[in-house]
């Protein structure tokens, strides 16, 4: 076998160890044997593109990612100027700052313009525990029917599920740091 085939086989163990899933588990979610995956991982068979298929399906990767690899010490490196970005509720842009799949943890950069928000109304999504740090400027955080005041390095923690709404209240732009853990996809 390819050096290259023996890396997908290590990929696979590898964003199947991060899923916290037994080789039973991957069997069962792809509909390929236990015995099968076992060697695959180990080098000492191929698979094909439908089996590499539902093995991404099953993970929740892309194809592209089982060919990514990490730093022998398992760092990944996501630069300023390829951060995902996205229009985030009135008058702000939210930055990706964690690199791709991380299970545990999501970071992200949230710029807010003058009198910008996370929109008009609360939201909630899933239960995670949610981190804002004010990085710059100041914000009002409203959590139902509480209201806090947040100035430059000043935190806060609370759970997605309560309805909140971020607004800024600084005469200029406000930057928050917004760390989510586990990720609420």
């Amino acid at each position: 076998m390819s050096a290259d085939q023996d890396e997908l086989g290590v990929n696979v163990r590898k964003w199947r160890v991060r899923r916290r899933w037994t080789l039973r588990q991957l069997s069962e979610a792809t509909g390929l044997s236990e015995s099968f995956l076992s060697q695959f991982e180990r080098g000492l068979t191929q698979a094909s593109i439908a089996s590499l298929r539902s093995i991404t399906d099953a993970l929740g990767i892309t194809f592209g990612e089982l060919f990514e690899t990490d730093a022998a010490s398992g760092a990944r490196v996501l630069r300023q100027q390829a951060r995902p970005s996205l229009p985030f509720g009135d008058d702000a842009m939210k930055y990706l700052i964690t690199p791709k799949s991380l299970d545990h943890l999501e970071v992200f950069s949230v710029k807010f313009e003058k009198g910008g928000s996370t929109g008009p109304e609360q939201y909630t999504h899933g239960d995670s525990e949610e981190l804002l740090v004010v990085q710059e400027g100041a914000v009002k955080l409203e959590l139902l029917s509480d209201v806090f005041l947040l100035e430059q390095q000043d935190t806060i923690v609370f759970r997605s599920s309560v309805p909140h709404r971020v607004v800024n209240v600084h005469p200029g732009s406000s930057e928050v740091l917004w760390i989510i853990s586990p990720p609420s996809h």
